[in-house]
């Protein structure tokens, strides 16, 4: 004998369903309506009160009976009533309307992204090269790494393109050569070469031809490559703007002004001014080519504050309602054999456990966040600063639930605010006690660190220590050094010594 939790197939979709973000939600329900004949999409006539019952009602279990259709359509009769629209079924069809639209939807679908390499050689097109030119500046272009440098050096370039050359440039005119000279090869351009194993070169000219066409700093095998193959072009060729990039890029990082100064023999105003001009210069030369695809970020949980009280909704647009086909389910228990009957009852249960659980997932959504959002009423109306720290176990304890649920409900799901578009878990955060006894939020003492920071002396930045007493006496936060210091970086703020101005 022992005692274990036994997870029912119900339990089990629905804390997958829970879990989903609303898009992927979405793409659950349209293959669940692909797959399952007895599931389609109604459009119920409801206001906004009678769809938030429905999303809290919860639908009751009915016992199944494999041994006869009375207790089936029965059921059939409860989940049509209590989900249903009241119109009867409704047999899906796809008119020539809704085949237009979803044509036209695919038309208008964005094309895949260009990557670098396709973003670069579409410039390259319109140049006028040799078929072997084009192949050469080809593999060079294939060979850049997405910040557009070299993965290998040229010479290590030129032995794999001879190799490359030899497999599959050229062919074998035919027949053995005479006095024991390689067979003549016939490039694809219809020009020959004398040797086919004569060695391919990625020169100078090449990467040139590339940099001159696209960009001057493409390429490059380092950094300092980089930064100096643009000056030319933009006249900064000279020994104070080369001796900042090949002996100094580390000193221009830790903003060690003098020590630059000191090295080339130049004024302090000046090296400013020169590194002014560096920053200008692109170290990432490929960053600028390829189509990058953002994230795109659908919030669900619509949130306001009106005269003073919370309100929460939840966007049902992407997850639209669901029926029973009754009609198709009556025909084939009626007419179908034994095995037909059997597969219909299991789709049919699968129907209505997806149902289930899709109104499940709104029910529990909805009342975690509005606890949520009750908690932390002071953001929606003051910014970070008013954040209050919040653990998923108070609000498991709030309402009713584990708090594995609740980790469930808020992953990947985001929430539009007066305050900007968050996600959930931006709102369950740590803290430390102020000295007036009031608990402030990790967020909201990165917003005083960021806040202090930027009121600070330039000419004389505070340390993290000197933040840290900032904290103490203006704001009665007591942090250690090493806490605040881990808070900027995290902000990505810089340390005092780079972000003085000399």
């Amino acid at each position: 004998m022992e005692q274990r939790l036994v997870q029912s197939p119900q339990m089990i979709q629905a804390m997958q369903i829970l879990q989903l973000p609303l898009l992927e939600l979405s793409e659950r329900i349209e293959q669940e309506l692909v797959e399952n004949p007895f599931l389609e999409v109604t459009e119920p006539e409801r206001d906004d009160a009678g769809a938030e019952a429905e999303g809290g009602a919860r639908a009751e279990r009915v016992t199944r009976d494999e041994g006869g259709a009375e207790q089936m359509l029965d059921l059939l009769e409860r989940i049509d009533r209590d989900f249903g629209d009241g119109s009867g079924p409704r047999q899906p069809a796809a008119s020539g309307e809704d085949g237009d639209r979803k044509y036209e939807a695919m038309m208008n679908a964005p094309e895949g992204a260009a990557t670098l390499p396709e973003a670069i050689l579409e410039q390259l097109a319109t140049l006028d090269l040799t078929e072997r030119e084009r192949q050469v500046l080809e593999y060079v272009v294939w060979s850049l790494d997405e910040r557009g440098y070299l993965t290998e050096t040229p010479s290590t370039l030129a032995a794999e393109l001879t190799l490359e050359f030899q497999r599959s440039f050229g062919t074998p005119t035919g027949g053995a050569a005479t006095n024991g000279a390689a067979p003549a090869v016939v490039l694809d351009d219809g020009t020959a070469s004398d040797n086919a194993n004569e060695h391919v070169e990625v020169g100078p000219d090449d990467l040139e031809r590339l940099r001159e066409n696209v960009h001057p700093g493409l390429g490059a095998t380092s950094l300092e490559e980089c930064l100096l193959l643009q000056l030319p072009g933009r006249k900064l060729w000279n020994p104070l703007m080369r001796g900042l990039i090949e002996r100094h890029l580390d000193d221009v990082r830790a903003n060690r002004l003098p020590q630059i100064a000191k090295a080339l023999g130049e004024t302090i105003e000046t090296v400013k001014a020169a590194i002014e001009e560096l920053q200008e210069l692109d170290p990432s030369p490929g960053a600028g080519f390829g189509d990058v695809t953002a994230e795109v970020i659908h919030p669900e949980v619509m949130v306001d504050v009106v005269d003073g009280e919370v309100t929460c909704r939840l966007d049902r647009d992407r997850t639209p309602p669901l029926q029973i086909n009754r009609a198709l389910y009556k025909q084939l228990f009626e007419e179908g054999t034994k095995e037909e009957k059997d597969w219909a009852r299991k789709r049919l249960e699968s129907a209505s456990w997806l149902k289930d659980a899709i109104l499940q997932r709104e029910s529990t959504l909805a009342r975690i966040s509005k606890a949520i959002f009750e908690r932390q009423k002071g953001f929606l109306e003051r910014g970070a600063e008013a954040l209050g720290p919040l653990r998923m176990q108070e609000i498991a304890d709030e309402v009713g639930v584990h708090i594995s649920t609740v980790s469930r409900a808020v992953a990947g799901k985001y929430a539009q605010t007066p305050r900007g578009i968050h996600p959930l878990k931006y709102f369950f955060v740590g803290g430390t006690t102020k000295a007036s006894g009031e608990e402030a939020s990790q967020v909201s003492i990165k917003e005083r660190i960021k806040r202090i920071v930027a009121a600070e002396d330039t000419t004389r930045p505070l340390s993290d220590e000197g933040i840290a007493k900032a904290l103490e006496e203006k704001e009665g936060i007591k942090i250690a050094r090493r806490t605040v210091t881990k808070y900027r970086k995290a902000l990505e703020i810089p340390s005092s010594t780079q972000r003085k101005i000399y």
